[in-house]
């Protein structure tokens, strides 16, 4: 099952709208490593507002060549820390306080459908006067803010685990998924757990990622990595859209029995094992969710029902995941003919 983000998209864009924080006209920014923004991307122009997507220049280039053909203008910024002014979250969310300011200005007052233009997520657009970058054309701004933005978790809490539910006749005993803003696995958990609490939810955690040591152990790095030792580019890893290293708004909501590692070669040896024997052409953050279900499976032995998400596709990883140049590059060349890779005969 592929999960759209157009859902928790829909549901932002359109209480945006009643509450008049969002006007046709306007634009609608997000951060983001690629396939949220796709869905934004389009979404946007069926409520007749322009898109804006300020994406790590790191992440696959098809991603910002399909946000470009939707339409969307997408800036490529050099990945950072998240304490970072130029982080790609942070850099959206100040293009919407540009956009917010310059439509304030054209119209000659402070507020914009009765909503204060001048705070956006508590951040104030006094020291942004300077990067004018939209067209005043356009009618203010709005940060989609995915990471934080709780319509994230209920687009789950809502579809997605019913979804489940529905499809395994309330019969599965397990549920795994990787973490990125954290709202598919906080829904997913959640939901399943008040209608079962027996149904373990687990998390699945790529490299570079804090999240498997904050569920495991309570702290988001281990020692060594706090002591300084942290590489400076923790995603150092072929996944994208998955790891974290700081707890979201979504993430506090899951409800997760554990949570299990996966490395980039186990990613990447799965998803030739998915094409291969089942059909599937599966991006690096499904990939890595068949891998914790292996997992999983593993751990619960036979006769278990476990769920996972196939999130996002092949299609949009051409270039790193599925390019022979760039994996054998990175010590990555799949060389499995079956889940050898993963402890199985």
């Amino acid at each position: 099952m592929e999960v759209p983000g157009v859902d928790l998209l829909l549901i932002k864009s359109t209480k945006a709208l009643e509450s008049g924080a969002l006007a046709e006209g306007g634009v609608v920014t997000e951060g983001s490593a690629g396939s949220t923004a796709i869905s934004l991307a389009t979404v946007a122009p069926a409520y007749g507002c322009r898109c804006h997507v300020v994406i790590p220049d790191d992440a696959a280039l098809e991603k910002s060549q399909i946000l470009e053909a939707l339409g969307a203008a997408v800036e490529r910024v050099r990945p950072v820390s998240i304490t970072h002014r130029d982080h790609f979250v942070n850099i959206a969310r100040r293009r919407a306080l540009e956009a917010s300011e310059l439509a304030s200005i054209c119209r000659n007052e402070n507020q914009i459908n009765g909503n204060d233009s001048s705070q956006i997520n508590d951040h104030s657009i006094s020291e942004e006067k300077q990067n004018m970058n939209f067209s005043r054309e356009y009618k203010g701004g709005f940060f989609a803010d995915q990471f934080e933005n709780l319509a994230n978790f209920r687009s789950h809490y809502e579809g997605t685990g019913p979804e489940i539910w529905e499809q395994t006749g309330g019969k599965l005993d397990a549920f795994i998924a990787a973490a990125g803003t954290g709202g598919t696995v906080a829904g997913v958990s959640q939901f399943l757990k008040e209608k079962n609490f027996n149904v373990k939810c687990f998390l699945i955690d790529p490299p570079g990622s804090g999240l498997f040591n904050k569920v495991t152990r309570g702290v988001m790095y281990t020692r060594e990595e706090a002591e300084g030792r942290r590489l400076k580019n923790p995603f150092d890893t072929i996944t994208e859209g998955i790891g974290i290293n700081r707890i979201t708004e979504n993430f506090k909501l899951a409800k997760l029995d554990g949570a299990f590692q996966g490395t980039d070669m186990e990613a990447v040896e799965m998803s030739r094992y998915l094409l291969k024997y089942d059909g599937l052409f599966v991006g690096s953050s499904s990939a890595m969710n068949c891998v914790g279900a292996v997992r999983v499976a593993k751990a619960l032995g036979p006769g278990h029902t476990i769920v996972t998400i196939l999130c996002d596709s092949g299609m949009r990883h051409l270039s790193k995941f599925y390019n022979a140049e760039y994996l054998s590059e990175h010590g990555l060349t799949p060389s499995a003919t079956g889940l050898e890779f993963l402890g199985l005969s």
